[in-house]
């Protein structure tokens, strides 16, 4: 809700003020921050001094060996820039990291970046070619690395620089790439120990083959399309869309009989690596078949029928072709029984030399042969349409191919068993607990690593094969050829070799980025920085790397240095738009943060996918998909709204959630909060110059509290309970508490209540009256100040150098503390708190009532009507307060029943109070009955045409569970609404 600010200046003489004078002391190094205070918060103006200024006094370190708070950053990517899941994740670690220095501690918050193996060669791969017309191939591996490097070192500082602009205290002589020669060391002998401990070997194994990369990629890189119906869909290197989700049948002939087994595929062409057909052992159509054998009708070899209770009969024809070498399924059914692995395709995707007749085909020219060929032979049993999951490969967009290659893997088995000990003991904290269910799930089913990859930039694998001069070979884990020399000769006896090779593959990005948490403090040394800092004490992701990042970085460090890596894990949810949907590209649905940061029109968004389309990163028809979604989501562009505004906006969503909804109007409101805090404190100073008492600018303590009045002690229990809930917030990870906390008492406290309740001391009071208020104001001030500065670095260290410097006692708002919950106790008092709040039910329904009326501006009188003595007696003391917050012109307190004269409403605020409003020539109750009238015609066409969709076909089915939820409740807002409406047009008809 964005409140009227014009409510806070009200009072003609307070407009006529002059611009307000800074306070700023003589002591030395504070930053200038100007001698006017602007009219209006702005962002841009505010943010782009400070961060420089902090980074000079070295306002990111606390020293204090004793008390050390540890976190690294998820390195992103090098070559890309900041998307809006890691703006989430800067600003909460930021948050965090702030809070605990504020408390004292000593914070060490390490940042870095990732070589991102697959990402950058592809970028890289990308540039060559359009800027040269040339492959890496035509460079060879040396020189394509040192493109990569360069590329790294004009591309890379790009994500560093976003990160200043976010204004993350991040420990910047700490920043770590994970091709630093100290990371290539850690590299290096992790996977030597791991190799010499029996946990790596070499494997003719299933992987996820991508094609265009001509590499093999982790389960994280794959994405798996869900199609409900026939798709075309463009695979890159193929000049036709391919169609999936159908259903292709064909037969296989029985040997010496004339009948046939039909199998269903979604893949006809990878029919050719048939080794088998298999049925289920209890399928009484098959069981004399079980054990014969049928003719593959290319390869002219027979291949068995095997019996494998892996089939499921109730499906097709509840016969299955096997494909080993091409599906991970069909992989382990083949180990089972032994079968044949017939590798169809090559590095490219072309069919090998199995099959001469469809040899050196595309895989997708060859379906198209294969079933004609199927058709000739009397075999194709036709298609049909087949819901399927198809994975592509998320960097290039291919369709991923299931290979054998031999790769090296990473025995999983042990090092899981640990990793689940340490959660389920305690040792290790997940948060959100109901991780540990998923954690648990997917330990006790883990699978081995493949820690290859096919590419040429990333961590070489430190492999050597050595070549006797017999011709023999074996391969050694060592550091270099002349270590692999001496550990052939030591451990293999092998002392005549003819030669040494380097395995030619890198190692997945995942490895490396499992070492990070101890590889940055000197690992494998035993640094001052391992003994002191290590374990580190948080680490905060995204849930869906759970197993891919976190589970290994656990498993690694327990190996490897037989401690955790972390003793706490915070997990946010997937960022979303605001109707829940995952935000992409190709949707329109994307918010750079820069855009929130600087504003962005929707023409610039616009040209931004044009130049997308341009570059190859969008097909023609997903420009056009993302420019309608543009639309729909931006039609104004993206209103500028700073740093500060995107970071409380991130760190006000529950980031617990699986799914975090962000709307763009949220970091708008984040912006107009600013503008509120900024007001306040120009409220507060001016009224300092008015009345004189810049000397007032001190901390009250509870000893004084006698002297104050019943609203400044109300707003100083308010103060106490949000410093309390701040820090509740902070220490369970639920920071939207925190915020919300903050939002409630600066809007709906101190602006809409205290402030003005207290104008019309500050203009007509006593000066001990006047004293009170501004010291109370200064305290709330100050406190709110430094209560926000986690979330809203800039705009508070702003307001904090423009505050009295007669009370400070630092150069910065970092170097404050944060609010204590045991410095406020004393000021905690509910039983005020619930006094006030009987007023401010009264003010409120007075208001309502008004609005009712449609007399909002309009100043009329008012009753409030008690049932017994004591209720009056304690309103009494707030009738000033309550005729400024009930926005009456007179207001009396009465108790008992009392004649109520013609033309006055009257309302219920509980069961011993109403309130009445003397209506009698502020109101026309023909004109009103004829607005209201009108205004329950479009209620109820809306609530009709919501009804209306709802109860189309296929809404249950289609609509996500959120958007029906959303739906339900608007209709039961606008039956609610219709309701009042009816009933306010009965009592204009009672009342007069």
């Amino acid at each position: 809700m964005i409140f009227r600010m014009s409510n806070m200046w009200r009072y003609s003489n307070f407009r006529r003020l002059r611009p307000c004078k800074k306070f700023m002391s003589t002591v030395g190094g504070k930053q200038d921050v100007g001698e006017l205070m602007a009219p209006a918060y702005n962002p841009c103006e505010v943010e782009k001094k400070w961060y420089p200024w902090w980074e000079k006094n070295n306002f990111f370190r606390r020293d204090n060996v004793n008390n050390c708070f540890v976190m690294i950053l998820p390195p992103p990517n090098v070559t890309g820039t900041l998307h809006l899941g890691h703006a989430l994740t800067c600003s909460v670690q930021d948050a965090i990291a702030r809070w605990h220095q504020m408390c004292g501690k000593e914070v060490v918050w390490i940042p870095g970046c990732d070589h991102a193996g697959i990402a950058t060669q592809a970028v890289v791969e990308r540039h060559l070619w359009a800027k040269s017309k040339i492959t890496k191939h035509d460079l060879g591996r040396e020189r394509f690395v040192a493109e990569v490097w360069k590329w790294k070192e004009e591309k890379g500082s790009t994500i560093y620089d976003q990160m200043r602009q976010l204004g993350v205290s991040i420990d910047w002589d700490r920043a770590a790439f994970t091709m630093d020669p100290h990371m290539n060391k850690a590299v290096t002998e992790a996977f030597i120990r791991l190799h010499d401990q029996g946990l790596i070997y070499r494997s003719n194994s299933l992987v996820n083959w991508c094609c265009s990369l001509q590499s093999a990629i982790s389960d994280i890189e794959v994405e798996h399309l869900t199609l409900t119906e026939p798709t075309d869909v463009r695979v890159p290197g193929f000049q036709h869309p391919v169609t999936f989700g159908k259903m292709y049948d064909f037969a296989y002939q029985v040997i010496g009989s004339d009948k046939e087994v039909v199998v269903s595929t979604t893949r006809p062409e990878t029919m050719l690596g048939d080794t088998a057909v298999m049925v289920h052992p209890d399928d009484s159509r098959y069981q004399e078949l079980i054990g014969s054998q049928v003719m593959h009708p290319f390869r002219k070899e027979p291949i068995p029928v095997i019996a494998d209770s892996h089939v499921d009969y109730n499906i097709g024809t509840g016969a299955v072709k096997v494909t080993p070498a091409h599906d991970q399924n069909d992989f382990m059914v083949g180990k089972r029984h032994s079968l044949v692995e017939l590798n169809i395709f090559d590095d490219e995707g072309h069919i090998c030399d199995s099959v001469s007749e469809f040899e050196g085909m595309h895989r997708f020219d060859a379906r198209k042969a294969i079933l004609e060929g199927l058709s000739k032979l009397g075999l194709n049993r036709g298609s049909k349409d087949h819901a399927m999951v198809l994975p592509v490969c998320s960097r290039t967009r291919d369709v991923i191919e299931p290979r054998l290659k031999p790769q090296w893997f990473i025995n999983c088995q042990e090092m899981a068993a640990e990793a689940l000990k340490v959660v389920e003991g305690g040792e290790l904290q997940l948060f959100p607990e109901e991780h540990k269910v998923k954690w648990r799930s997917w330990l006790e089913n883990v699978r081995d690593w493949c820690v290859s990859r096919q590419l040429w930039w990333g961590h070489r694998i430190p492999m050597y094969k050595v070549i006797s001069s017999s011709g023999s070979c074996v391969w050694v884990a060592a550091k270099n050829k002349k270590d692999a020399q001496e550990k052939a000769a030591n451990e293999q006896g092998i002392t005549k070799i003819e030669n040494i090779i380097q395995d030619e593959d890198v190692l997945d990005t995942w490895f490396s980025s499992g070492l990070f948490p101890f590889a940055v403090l000197g690992w494998p040394q035993s640094t001052e920085d391992m003994a002191r800092l290590f374990p580190t004490s948080l680490l905060e992701t995204g849930h869906d790397i759970l197993f891919f990042w976190v589970a290994r970085m656990v498993m690694l460090s327990i190996q490897l240095t037989g401690q955790l890596p972390f003793k706490e894990v915070l997990l946010h949810g997937l960022v979303c738009d605001a109707s829940g949907h995952k935000m992409s590209k190709s949707k329109g649905n994307v918010i750079d943060p820069n855009d929130v940061i600087k504003g962005a029109s929707l023409q610039t968004l616009t040209e931004r996918l044009e130049l997308s389309s341009a570059n190859g990163v969008l097909t023609s028809e997903e420009k056009l998909v993302a420019q309608a979604g543009q639309v729909a989501s931006f039609p104004k562009g993206i209103p500028q709204c700073g740093a500060d505004a995107l970071r409380f906006t991130l760190c006000s969503s529950d980031i617990k959630n699986q799914l975090i909804g962000i709307d763009v109007l949220q970091m708008e409101q984040s912006k107009f909060l600013g503008n509120k805090i900024w007001q306040t404190v120009r409220f507060l100073l001016k009224n300092i110059e008015i009345t004189g008492l810049q000397n007032c600018a001190a901390p009250l303590v509870p000893e004084e509290r006698s002297r104050l009045g019943l609203m400044d002690k109300w707003i100083l229990s308010c103060l106490a309970n949000t410093v309390r809930e701040a820090n509740a917030g902070f220490l369970s990870y639920d920071l939207h508490k925190a915020t919300a906390a903050f939002t409630h008492f600066w809007y709906k406290q101190l602006c809409e209540v205290y402030l003005e309740c207290i104008k019309p001391y500050l203009q007509e009071g006593e000066k001990e009256e006047q004293k009170n208020c501004i010291q109370t104001l200064w305290m709330c001030v100050d406190t709110g100040i430094k209560l926000l500065s986690p979330f809203m670095p800039y705009l508070t260290e702003e307001l904090y150098q423009k505050l009295p410097n007669k009370a400070k006692k630092f150069k910065s708002v970092m170097e404050t503390e944060y609010p204590k919950e045991i410095s406020f106790k004393g000021w905690l008092d509910e039983g005020i708190q619930k006094h006030v709040e009987i007023g401010l039910q009264v003010a409120a329904r007075l208001r309502q009532l008004k609005a009712s009326y449609n007399i909002t501006h309009t100043q009329v009188k008012g009753s409030v009507v008690c049932k017994d003595t004591a209720t009056k007696e304690l309103l009494e003391c707030m009738v000033s307060s309550l005729k400024t917050l009930g926005r009456v012109h007179n207001l009396s307190l009465v108790t008992g029943a009392t004649h109520t004269p013609s033309g006055t409403a009257t309302a219920m605020v509980s069961h011993n109070i109403s309130v009445q409003l003397h209506l009698e020539g502020f109101v026309d109750p023909k004109k009103e009955v004829q607005r209201l009238e009108k205004k329950l015609l479009k209620l109820e066409k809306e609530r009709m045409k919501l009804e209306k969709m709802m109860n189309t076909s296929g809404y249950q089915n289609k609509s996500p569970e959120h958007v029906k939820e959303m739906h339900i409740e608007k209709v039961k807002s606008l039956q609610l609404q219709i309701s009042e409406i009816r009933e306010l047009i009965v009592n204009f008809t009672t009342i007069y």
